[in-house]
């Protein structure tokens, strides 16, 4: 059975109360990342250097200080990397852009022509969200946030 058959089956009302939220989570996060990723590299970048982009600039999840090594970096971005993400392979091709610079303590820092790449980039975030969130107005999506977050309130210790 496919993944698009699973989101398409009829089900009741009741047979959807019935299914364990954990493994439709695990299925949309599975999915929404692969349609984030697949935009993205159609636009010549990977989410893991966006987000090192982000993670190093000044302007968005770095405000204070110098550079970052990739430990840090790591550390900063543990909520959400993936196991497969590899962020030394994926600092490579920003530095050969001219886009991070490396120090010799092995610090990352953006560059001017990384900053506004960083921007250039993140207006595609915009149709990447409009694609995801087609047919679904802002209220569900709320609603559907709020019990996400209330499921998890109920289950941490």
């Amino acid at each position: 059975m496919t993944n698009t058959h699973l989101t398409e089956a009829p089900l009741t009302d009741a047979q959807l109360a019935a299914q364990p939220a954990a493994y439709w989570t695990g299925m949309a996060y599975e999915a929404l990342i692969a349609f984030t990723r697949a935009r993205q590299a159609e636009h010549g970048f990977t989410q893991p250097q966006f987000w090192l982009l982000r993670n190093l600039s000044p302007n968005d999840l770095h405000p204070h200080g110098p550079g970052r090594t990739i430990a840090e970096l790591h550390e900063a971005m543990s909520s959400y990397l993936r196991a497969e993400d590899d962020l030394e392979a994926e600092a490579g091709p920003l530095v050969e852009r001219g886009w991070l610079t490396r120090d010799a303590e092995g610090r990352l820092s953006i560059t001017e022509r990384g900053e506004s790449a960083r921007v250039d980039l993140s207006r595609h975030s915009p149709a990447i969200r409009e694609a995801i969130h087609e047919g679904i107005d802002d209220a569900d999506y709320v609603t559907t946030l709020k019990v996400l977050r209330r499921m998890m309130r109920n289950v941490q210790a």
